[in-house]
């Protein structure tokens, strides 16, 4: 993608959606990155499903330190992966109530420190929770940033400092989401739907996909 065509495609993005949010259910910084750390190789759905019942229950370290990874596991079930991210979900709960006074740490290195929180989930949690202007590079932003020639890397990391770099101040804090959800519901895996794409003027990918039928 030109440079030229950088700040016009994120503007577009803006204008059909000034306020993006994170599709995931929260209403706490905790309740956030509960639902991140449940995430990984789950839909936003999902897991939103499974948050309805738990936090109600148990929305803080401390409850679910309670709970315990059987008691927790219940809750979750229906969510891929579940044993494991039940432990990673009570140990970096531990972590939070013995380190951090039970609340939710605002560096990256203090976030990747808990288990099952990776560079992608403490991107999140940073942007999300306290408004830092980091991007959290999924399989929608990889795949975005690559078809589009916006970032192009071949891991997820060159994809993130690609677009640290090329993204405009202007636009950093609402990035992740613009492009996240462009690529979960307009620039998809199989067959981008380029034809009803709003910024398709601005993108590299050829040939483009025309409209069905």
């Amino acid at each position: 993608m030109k440079k030229a065509d950088i700040v016009p495609f994120f503007a577009t993005l803006q204008a059909a959606n000034p306020a993006p949010r994170s599709e995931l259910e929260y209403s706490t910084p905790f309740e956030l990155l509960a639902a991140v750390l449940l995430s990984a190789q789950a839909t936003d759905v999902s897991v939103n499903k499974a948050t309805r019942k738990l936090f109600p229950v148990a929305s803080t370290p401390q409850a679910i330190l309670a709970l315990g990874a059987e008691g927790l596991e219940p809750y979750i079930k229906t969510i891929g992966l579940y044993r494991s991210k039940a432990k990673h979900l009570v140990e970096a709960c531990r972590i939070l109530v013995e380190r951090h006074g039970g609340e939710v740490p605002r560096t990256r290195a203090e976030l990747e420190a808990l288990p099952g929180v990776g560079r992608k989930t403490a991107n999140v949690v940073l942007n999300i929770a306290f408004g830092e202007p980091t991007i959290a590079v999924d399989t929608h932003i990889f795949r975005v940033g690559n078809r589009t020639g916006l970032a192009p890397g071949k891991t997820p990391l060159e994809v993130e400092l690609k677009l640290e770099k090329r993204v405009p101040k202007e636009f950093v804090q609402h990035a992740h989401h613009w492009l996240i959800l462009h690529g979960r519901y307009v620039c998809v895996a199989r067959k981008p739907k380029c034809w009803e794409c709003a910024v398709h003027t601005f993108c590299d990918y050829k040939p483009k996909t025309p409209a069905p039928g």
